[in-house]
């Protein structure tokens, strides 16, 4: 399709919205817009398969802009193609409750597909766009009925390929073949301090290559035609993921073209001016849009129901054909919680021994994995000490779709790539690595809580008491590190039968969990014991006293066990100790006052053990009680004799129990 004065009108309609809104705001990134109009443009208006009315269409392509400092171009082209986004919005740019942030947020905006901003964040999710987008297809299309068939788009900068996370995510989309996943790179050699030859002369495109991508050239970032003709190519190479990389100018048509000046600050009103005045346009009003540029891109609103109402039709048709299996995709698209069969999930009894929690973990993973089809993940290349690889379900491969990912060596890829997966819809999506491993996650793992994902994390080596591995394997300021995460569920069970709920917890909940597991054996508590809410309320009276209790022992974990046994020798002392199992710190806060007081009781003290740092603790146990923890790294050594060295015995608790008491009694006194 040759380019035309219309077309250039809507490109510069896109530059001149996001520069104004950027003025407008006082502060923005107008650089990126002004360069990477052009390609934008191709991809939306010759390519994309989206539907403005219906921004959730399960079949729709997926759209990316990884480079989020760019947003106010994203926000310009959801306003011009017709989005409900109203120019007010565009005007309101950057403001306080506006629905145009400083970067895209996914459930903010209609049409954001995800949260971008950290660089290389969007890169790796929309690789985990494209890989779901191949499970379901492998999963429930026929030939007759293609349910899921669409790819995943985005655009990629400097920042985002200068980033360690692209390389993870893009090694393994190569290694895979995601042939659906199409990146545009904005190359424009720019970024905040200058000039990207200060610091990033590797040759990207023999990376790319090397990794397996289908790698192409554009040499004028504002040649349509040419830009247009690569993504055609790049549709033809079914079995590679491509990268195309887009030579553009930063600030393109202003002063400050080619510096960095123009990256992350407002062009001033004179060179906006001037700007607008080399391309032809408007200086006032600002946000001016031409008619005729609304008339053209809002055709997508017919287009795009029409493609909609096509593939409805094509549900309706495997529904009549499969019924069993429509109601399950329809399912799991709609995000409704999994069904499963509740009494397949194990029970286990203290007669059967001690177990380890990653055990049991991978025992309820099974279970639930044979009753949920979209139940799908893997690990770090830990997948047989994490007990995460699901038996009989085959490997994600570049020619199968089985259920068992393997993400390599690439923990932060895997936490955004899983993250991606979710964000597709149509997954329970699940990673693993070591509890240590978790610093590796924790961007993408604080942006999955930012935009409220259902995925979980499987943590397993949760403690000190992994002992040989030493202290770089030890997990100490990790709990409270990945509890204060704002929307981030942390469960640590107790035993086999606290695992077990707690997959079940996490399969409902809409946000993300991470379930942090032993490596180490841990005695099975009677299941009559553990209370059908225990993850639900978060902490639970797991034994209590005949009368009021002299001192609550609180504890998660393998420590509950710890509290057991000192529970034991304190009441053979005439010292009568409730025991609170607490899988949940976070859970627990969010009860109402009356529950909170019925398990940690106003009055009577409380002494809390967790092999972890004590930093977040006080505010439980309160002044008159005790923390019981680590406030230092472990040690080189059988995991038993390095937890008794650090002061995580019966004695220790029991003296400090003691100890507690004799302080409340001498301040009765006094």
């Amino acid at each position: 399709m040759p380019s035309s004065s219309l077309d250039e009108r809507c490109v510069n309609t896109l530059r001149f919205l996001a520069a104004d809104a950027v003025e407008e705001a006082g502060s923005g990134h107008p650089g990126m817009p002004l360069g990477a109009a052009p390609m934008a443009y191709v991809l939306w208006d010759r390519f994309l398969k989206h539907n403005p009315n219906s921004p959730e269409w399960p079949n729709r392509d997926r759209f990316v802009l990884s480079a989020g400092h760019g947003s106010a171009l994203l926000y310009a082209l959801l306003h011009l193609y017709g989005y409900d986004l109203p120019l007010a919005e565009l005007k309101n740019f950057r403001q306080l409750h506006s629905k145009t942030p400083g970067h895209p947020e996914y459930g903010h905006t209609p049409g954001v597909e995800t949260t971008t901003g950290p660089l290389g964040q969007g890169f790796a999710n929309g690789v985990g766009m494209a890989l779901a987008e191949r499970y379901l297809s492998g999963t429930f299309n026929t030939k007759e009925h293609p349910l899921i068939d669409h790819y995943t788009y985005g655009i990629v900068s400097d920042g985002d390929l200068m980033e360690g996370l692209s390389a993870e995510a893009g090694a393994l989309a190569g290694h895979l073949g995601l042939g659906k996943l199409i990146y545009l790179y904005d190359q424009n050699c720019i970024s905040i301090e200058g000039e990207t030859d200060l610091a990033f002369t590797e040759r990207v495109a023999s990376r790319f290559d090397a990794q397996g991508w289908h790698v192409q050239h554009v040499e004028d970032g504002n040649a349509l035609d040419d830009i247009e003709a690569a993504v055609d190519t790049a549709q033809d190479a079914t079995e590679r993921p491509s990268l195309i990389c887009v030579h553009t100018h930063i600030g393109y048509g202003s002063s400050q073209q080619d510096t960095a000046g123009v990256h992350g600050s407002p062009l001033g009103d004179d060179d906006l001016a001037a700007t607008k005045e080399h391309f032809g346009w408007p200086t006032e009003p600002r946000f001016h849009v031409p008619e005729d540029a609304y008339e053209h891109c809002r055709r997508v609103l017919r287009t795009g129901a029409e493609q909609e109402t096509a593939w409805q039709e094509t549900v309706e048709a495997y529904r009549e054909a499969h019924p069993d299996s429509c109601r399950l995709f329809l399912r799991a698209m709609e995000g409704e919680a999994p069904e499963y069969e509740a009494e397949q999930v194990p029970t286990f009894q203290p007669e059967d021994g001690s177990l380890a929690t990653r055990n049991a973990s991978g025992e309820t993973l099974q279970a639930l994995a044979d009753n949920i089809c979209t139940l799908v993940g893997g690990s770090a290349d830990l997948a047989p000490s994490n007990k995460t690889h699901l038996e009989g379900y085959g490997t994600f491969q570049a020619d199968q779709t089985g259920r068992n990912l393997h993400f390599g060596v690439r923990e932060h890829a895997m936490g955004a790539i899983t993250s991606g997966m979710s964000l597709h819809g149509g997954l329970l999506p699940f990673d693993a690595t070591f509890f240590t491993f978790s610093d590796y996650m924790r961007p993408a793992l604080r942006l999955a809580a930012l935009m409220d994902l259902h995925r979980v994390t499987v943590f397993t080596h949760d403690s000190i008491a992994i002992g040989e591995d030493g202290p770089t394997h030890q997990p100490v300021e990790h709990l409270m590190a990945m509890r204060s995460i704002p929307n981030y569920t942390v469960l640590r069970p107790a035993d086999a039968n606290e695992t077990a709920a707690a997959w079940q917890f996490a399969v409902k909940h809409d946000g993300p969990v991470g379930i942090v597991l032993t490596r180490q054996d841990l005695p099975v508590l009677d299941p009559a014991r553990v209370q059908d809410d225990a993850i639900e309320r978060g902490a639970y009276v797991l034994q209590d006293t005949n009368e009021q209790p002299d001192v609550v022992l609180l504890a998660t974990g393998s420590e509950v066990h710890l509290a057991l046994d000192a529970a034991a020798t304190l009441d053979a002392s005439d010292r009568r100790a409730r025991v609170i199992s607490m899988p949940s710190m976070e859970r627990f806060e969010e009860q109402p006052d009356s529950y909170r007081h019925d398990v940690l009781p106003p009055g009577v003290p409380t002494v809390a053990v967790e092999a972890g740092t004590t930093r977040g603790w006080h505010h439980l146990v309160g002044d008159d009680g005790a923390v019981i923890g680590l406030d230092r790294f472990g040690l080189s050594g059988p995991g038993e004799a390095v937890y008794e060295e650090l002061g995580f015995t019966v004695d220790h608790v029991v003296n400090t129990v003691h100890a507690v008491l004799k302080d409340r009694a001498s301040l009765a006194v006094s």
